[in-house]
């Protein structure tokens, strides 16, 4: 395979990639920045004693990628957005473990990855 066939892959993996994103990520940069500041966004998600959890850091970076041009995206923000949708499949398909899933902390690891299950 020529090198120009490759280039056309990674292209074509990274237009994948940015377009799963944003159906994913449902949340806008405002919305995702003023949930983030609440008690809720801090108190869920995987954290290390009083670390700040896994899915809070995501959800700053997911701020910081929402603003960026798609030109300017790096491998490395490439990467975390696949993580991110990967999570946001994933954490969707378990459902929520309340009977009332607006106020869970499924909804709200989700939100915390920019997904909020309850928009439409």
């Amino acid at each position: 395979m020529s090198k120009q066939a490759d280039s056309g892959d990674d292209d074509a993996a990274r237009r994948q990639a940015v377009a799963d994103f944003k159906q994913a990520v449902n949340m806008t940069p405002a919305q995702l920045e003023k949930w983030l500041d609440t008690d809720d966004s801090k108190r869920v998600g995987q954290k290390q004693g009083n670390a700040e959890s896994t899915g809070h850091q995501s959800g700053r970076r997911i701020v910081e990628l929402l603003h960026r041009h798609v030109q300017d995206l790096s491998a490395d923000d490439i990467a975390h957005m696949r993580k991110v949708i990967g999570y946001i499949h994933r954490h969707q398909a378990q459902g929520p473990t309340k009977s009332d899933p607006a106020s869970s902390d499924w909804r709200y690891s989700l939100m915390n990855w920019g997904h909020d299950p309850e928009k439409k």
